[in-house]
């Protein structure tokens, strides 16, 4: 089985980011630890070690980028009309809080729940992903807890541009 599922505007994402990590931020990161480097003594060059920690960190970030690009599995952000899918805002009505709220469905990558961008991949986005405005659906958090929320109304957004990928 493949990775994580990601659209084909994640994948651009991601290799958007590694092509700039490679082309300015790598040629960046060398430059800094060459300078620290001729700054003389190593031992206590806290200039050094820290340029080197930003060079590794970065190397570090475009083989996980690389690595997620591999073993992606790619979905589609298409849905019904009529249907909650990647990419829609939703909002939502929870019954237990008496609240409603308001949601962009996403893929993990882009997942960010502080900010209203919920995973496809979470609970709560499994529960409302291909369900209509009006429909009461069930939020399995685990075996023999869940709640239910009312899909109150689905916005189509298909423009992703603004969508941060995720650190890690």
């Amino acid at each position: 089985m493949k990775g994580e599922a990601f659209t084909e505007s994640d994948i651009r994402k991601i290799e958007e980011e590694i092509e700039y990590r490679k082309l300015v931020v790598r040629k960046d990161a060398i430059e800094a630890v060459k300078e620290a480097r001729a700054q003389g003594d190593l031992s206590e060059n806290f200039e050094y070690y820290a340029a080197k920690r930003d060079k590794n960190q970065n190397e570090s970030r475009i083989r996980y980028l690389e690595r997620m690009v591999k073993n992606a599995r790619i979905v589609s952000d298409e849905s019904a009309d009529d249907e909650v899918g990647i990419n829609n805002r939703v909002e939502l009505y929870f019954e237990d809080d008496d609240e409603t709220e308001t949601y962009k469905l996403v893929t993990s990558i882009r997942g960010n729940s502080l900010n209203g961008y919920i995973s496809v991949e979470s609970p709560l986005g499994k529960a409302v992903l291909g369900h209509r405005a009006g429909e009461r659906v069930e939020v399995q958090i685990r075996p023999g807890s869940s709640y239910f929320v009312e899909i109150r109304s689905i916005d189509k957004t298909p423009d992703d541009s603004e969508d941060a990928i995720r650190g890690y």
